[in-house]
């Protein structure tokens, strides 16, 4: 007896389970096979660029910028922190990041503020506005080097706008480009011109996206149009806000083609050289690869620090309101 009884109970332990539990399991895992493998099908692309063409490049600087490496060099040495403490001492790097920051703080500021301006006077609807939408936003799908071409022409010594100075009485018109006290301030306004016709684009997509309702109710409790737009719109534009700042704020900071045409880091020395004007030419003119990787890493840094700063307490403005 006690032997049938353990034969029962091992009999009903080792019961199988419902029939179609197997079946499902089985199903479950024939869906999940397609689906992956669409899944790293459309992923794998982007992934291998992605991997090729940004991670690899960083890691490689990295690791360059540890060692003596140079293009024309055919024995490299391992520095290791060498790089890094030379450049606190290198006057000018440090002035590249004193021009740079000027540079940054004046893109990020005034297209914004002229943005928001300029995005209010055409959310109308009508051809005229459609154009003036259109003329606005052509100088950034033009190239920054012809922009660049076109604007050290026009602001030449003999350029059009000293011309018109002249002929208005001014007998020594200001060298826009080639005087170093107002060169770097010239530099900035040409690339705040080509960068305003994206904020005016974003905000706009920002004031269309307002309801029109809060106006209406604002108007109807007595607010006037200043107030209406500080109460009402401005606080609705935050989103806007953070991705202006933030695009500027990484375009400005690494901004080299600007300089290389139009002033090429001068006049003078290094009075409008940025950062990525000076890490090109420590690379590829005075031949140090490991020095102008270890200042592409700490621009890299930089870039990454302010940025991810900036998101957070702008995405905190847009919660609180």
């Amino acid at each position: 007896m006690g032997e049938e009884r353990l034969m029962a109970v091992g009999t009903i332990h080792r019961r199988p389970g419902p029939a179609g539990t197997d079946a499902r399991g089985r199903r479950d895992r024939r869906r999940r096979g397609p689906g992956l493998w669409h899944f790293l099908t459309f992923a794998a692309p982007g992934t291998l660029v992605y991997l090729c063409l940004v991670l690899a490049p960083i890691i490689m600087s990295v690791g360059y910028s540890l060692t003596n490496q140079a293009l024309l060099r055919p024995r490299t040495e391992f520095v290791g922190l060498r790089n890094y403490e030379l450049l606190l001492r290198d006057e000018t790097f440090l002035q590249s990041l004193r021009v740079t920051t000027i540079l940054t703080l004046i893109v990020v500021i005034v297209p914004n503020v002229l943005g928001v301006a300029v995005a209010v006077l055409l959310d109308r609807r009508g051809w005229l506005y459609n154009a003036l939408r259109s003329v606005f936003f052509t100088p950034m799908v033009i190239s920054s080097v012809v922009i660049s071409v076109i604007w050290t022409r026009i602001l030449a010594d003999d350029g059009p706008v000293n011309q018109a100075l002249r002929a208005l009485g001014v007998r020594e018109p200001p060298g826009w480009l080639s005087d170093p006290d107002i060169a770097l301030y010239s530099l900035s306004s040409i690339v705040c011109w080509q960068m305003l016709g994206f904020c005016v684009v974003v905000y706009l997509a920002g004031l269309q996206g307002v309801p029109q309702e809060l106006g209406e109710a604002a108007a109807i409790d007595g607010a006037g149009a200043v107030r209406r737009f500080r109460h009402v719109t401005w606080p609705l534009l935050a989103p806007a806000l953070t991705i202006n700042t933030v695009v500027l704020l990484i375009s400005a900071f690494k901004i080299f083609d600007h300089v290389k045409v139009i002033t090429n880091g001068g006049p003078g020395t290094g009075t409008t050289a940025s950062v990525a004007f000076v890490v090109l030419q420590e690379g590829f003119v005075e031949n140090r690869t490991g020095y102008a990787s270890a200042e592409a890493v700490v621009m890299l840094v930089v870039i990454a620090a302010l940025s991810v700063v900036t998101l957070r307490i702008l995405q905190r403005r847009e919660v609180q309101l």
